[in-house]
């Protein structure tokens, strides 16, 4: 029975300092993520690190202890389920090893990142305040880069709309090549240009006769008022 109560309290410790492992993981990762970090590692930083190593220590200390227990109980009680848990203890324990590795390689990755490019442009900037007429002339540089591209950019319109008047007069000949197509079909078949000057007679005739129908109607409209 002592061992049976002695094998639950190790293993509650255990599960105990592996959830503070992984929230000192959660503040930890923050540094890789973090955009101002200092070029020295901060006294917090340092301290998040040392805690996660102390846990570590702590944790195989129990997992030593765990296996003694197991290895005290004779075969028949030893069961399959307390061998896979001190199995699965010792799993997570070198994951969170290498996630340490981990994290620490990419901190330090982060940290060069941003001091290398801090120092690019310190340097830059210090070459053009010890060399204004370079400066300068990199700052008209740019400004013609610039202005190339806005007049790049107009003579594209320009182009454009060259193109579009080009198709408006093609458009043009081809209704005028149309119309002309027409009135000479018109004129050489016989008969068609009395047929088209009846058509447009009746049209006439029709609108007139419409038109005096309307009004006679309003006139009864006003009449009867």
């Amino acid at each position: 029975m002592a061992s049976g109560t002695g094998w639950a309290q190790l293993r509650q410790q255990i599960r105990t300092l592996e959830s503070q492992t992984e929230s000192l993981f959660h503040t930890y990762s923050q540094y890789a993520s973090a955009s101002n970090l200092p070029e020295k590692a901060s006294e917090e930083e340092l301290k998040n690190e040392t805690d996660i190593s102390e846990l570590f220590e702590k944790r195989e200390a129990l997992i030593q202890q765990l296996s003694r227990v197991l290895d005290s109980e004779s075969s028949l009680n030893t069961s399959s389920l307390k061998q896979n848990n001190l199995s699965r203890h010792r799993e997570v324990l070198t994951e969170h090893k290498t996630e340490l590795r981990r994290l620490k390689s990419s901190i330090a990755e982060a940290r060069d990142r941003q001091h290398l490019l801090t120092s690019v442009r310190s340097d830059i900037d210090a070459f053009r305040s010890s060399n204004p007429g370079e400066a300068e002339a990199e700052y008209m540089l740019q400004e013609r880069g610039r202005l190339d591209n806005s007049h790049n950019v107009i003579d594209g319109i320009i182009a454009q709309a060259y193109s579009i008047n080009e198709n408006f007069g093609l458009q043009g000949e081809t209704l005028a090549s149309i119309n002309r197509r027409i009135t000479s079909a018109a004129a050489t078949i016989p008969g068609v240009n009395g047929l088209i000057q009846r058509i447009g007679t009746k049209r006439r005739r029709d609108g007139i006769i419409l038109g005096t129908f309307i009004a006679f109607c309003f006139l009864l409209f006003f009449w009867f008022l």
